[in-house]
């Protein structure tokens, strides 16, 4: 079975205070569900339309872990602590090669 990837790419942070309040609980959410982080920060270089901001990429061993994990009750909450304003990111969870 292929691995599969969460990968997020950010557009912007509106607001850095509740993306730290976001990530106190989705770090633990993604690792319980099974996630490990192999990314986060921000770009060292950015090519064609690619934004200088926040990358992060989590490995699952699965596309159904990786989706369980999103759907979960404890990343669910740690996106209700984000809300809908506060950042503006790209998420998409793919299957490996």
């Amino acid at each position: 079975m292929a691995k599969a990837y969460w990968i997020a790419f950010y557009r912007s942070i509106k607001n850095p205070d509740a993306l730290a309040a976001y990530a106190k609980l989705a770090g633990p959410a993604v690792q319980a569900g099974g996630g490990r982080f192999l990314v986060r920060g921000v770009p060292a270089k950015t090519y064609e339309a690619g934004l200088a901001q926040r990358v992060v990429v989590i490995e699952f061993d699965s596309v159904a872990q990786a989706t369980a994990t999103h759907d979960s009750p404890a990343y669910q909450e740690a996106l209700k602590v984000l809300g809908k304003d506060s950042v503006e990111r790209d998420m998409r969870i793919t299957e490996g090669v």
